[in-house]
């Protein structure tokens, strides 16, 4: 390809698809910087290449299967190249409307010409076969094999599909895996320390956006159908809103921050429930913020000054390990906002079902409960700990709450009562959301109370 020459959105697509697999990368990054650099591309060409990446990643498994019941060789071996070319023009002719045939083919074609040259019959041969052949694909047959069934179909992997029918049971799963492949809606928070809710959504349908109250959260909207970015608009250059996930938002309530509090989020990220609790303090208080990584602490930060919150202190550190011998007991309320598998969030994150095992289960929740152990030494007598999850593994959900509060006799379960939506909490207790019951990412939470 000429230096000069630009690439298409499909072939942008493809390679931000590529980048996911070979290095482990997360696909919203790679977007937001490919659409970044390249000015050119129109708001059809940015929807494009947004869809054939999501959608490709959603819909993975069901299209390797097509891929295997068409292609004659041994699938597994196939370069990487070629496999994401391939999937991306099965999905386009599949999943995608007003694209001619013809086109999608050419263009997959030309692709893989300038990036594996070696693959463009095999490119051509195969989804010229999908053409013909896409009436004719035998998909497993849900009274034989359900778990199969729903695996292939509905594009999750078998071991998971197998792991939540035991957990929800055949119908569940399937609502589960079809609420995983649609496309989450952009839900925002809304920065109470500088306007309200219904002022925001005044404005912003006054911007022309549609917009809707969140059901679950008193804080949250909702974008219908966003036609242009929310990014270029005044409420958020002036730090009245900020992007977050309505069943995240619902772990600040969870917390229950009051004003003069001195409280501690022990895996905070980049700060977006930091900066929920710090407008439920009205600014009034004291948040301490800890995370492993130093670039997360400076967008933190960033994030803050744009929101106008006043009252974080950034601290680089591990979770799993101690902080000053002076802060043993001594603060109000902690969040332990806990790395995980992140099995609550495949409708905005696809690829981590392609990448998770049951092994990767397991090292999260022993992470989780070292952390825990390791948080519980900083609540004050009569103080919170709340322990969440973007996951709905009970693994890393009840059963780590469990075997904490087995031997930590210090500490109880408490129902969150009035703080959040009863809709969203479980007979134990617990806050759990999930994305086919909720329309939400799928959380979990749990308050604990130090005895005095």
């Amino acid at each position: 390809m000429n230096a000069m020459t630009k690439k298409t959105p499909r072939h942008l697509a493809v390679d931000i698809l590529n980048r996911v697999d070979e290095y482990g990368a997360f696909a919203e990054p790679l977007l937001d910087a490919h659409l970044s650099r390249n000015h050119q591309l129109n708001i059809h060409d940015r929807g494009l290449i947004t869809q054939i990446v999501y959608g490709t990643l959603r819909m993975r498994g069901r299209l390797d299967w097509i891929i295997g019941q068409l292609y004659r060789g041994t699938f597994s071996s196939m370069d990487v190249r070629i496999k994401n070319t391939l999937r991306t023009g099965i999905y386009q002719l599949l999943y995608t409307e007003r694209i001619p045939e013809f086109a999608i083919v050419n263009e997959a074609v030309e692709i893989i010409k300038i990036v594996h040259p070696a693959g463009a019959g095999l490119v051509n041969a195969v989804l010229r076969n999908v053409i013909r052949k896409k009436d004719e694909i035998v998909y497993p047959e849900m009274e034989k094999d359900p778990s199969l069934h729903i695996s292939i179909t509905h594009s999750h992997p078998l071991w998971l599909v197998e792991k939540w029918i035991g957990m929800f049971g055949v119908e569940d799963t399937a609502a589960l895996c079809r609420a995983d492949n649609e496309i989450p809606p952009v839900t925002l928070r809304v920065n109470t320390l500088k306007t309200t809710r219904e002022r925001t959504r005044d404005t912003l349908l006054q911007d022309g956006f549609d917009v809707r109250l969140t059901a679950f959260s008193s804080d949250g909207l909702i974008l219908l159908n966003p036609a242009k970015s929310i990014r270029d608009t005044t409420c958020y250059a002036e730090g009245h809103i900020q992007f977050q996930d309505e069943a995240s938002q619902l772990i600040a309530r969870l917390v229950d921050p009051k004003e003069g509090e001195n409280i501690l989020d022990l895996c905070a990220g980049t700060g977006g429930k930091t900066m929920h609790l710090a407008a439920l303090m009205n600014n009034h208080g004291s948040i301490t913020s800890v995370d492993i990584s130093k670039k997360r602490l400076e967008a933190l930060k960033k994030n803050g000054r744009r929101l106008g919150v006043t009252i974080v202190n950034t601290q680089e550190g591990d979770a799993r390990e101690k902080i000053e011998e002076s802060c043993v007991g001594e603060y109000d309320k902690i969040i332990v906002d806990a790395p995980c598998s992140g099995l609550g969030t495949l409708r905005r994150n696809p690829e981590i079902k392609w990448r998770s095992s049951p092994e990767d289960v397991t090292k999260c929740a022993n992470l989780q409960k070292i952390i825990l152990d390791n948080a519980a030494l900083y609540v004050k007598k009569g103080g919170s700990l709340i322990y969440s999850t973007c996951t709905i593994m009970p693994e890393e959900n009840e059963k780590v709450i469990e075997e904490f509060i087995a031997h930590q006799r210090n500490f109880m379960c408490i129902h969150p009562s009035d703080t959040i939506n009863s809709r969203v909490v479980g007979d134990l207790g617990y806050f759990q959301s999930y994305p086919h019951r909720h329309g939400t990412d799928g959380f979990f939470g749990a308050l604990l109370r130090k005895k005095s």
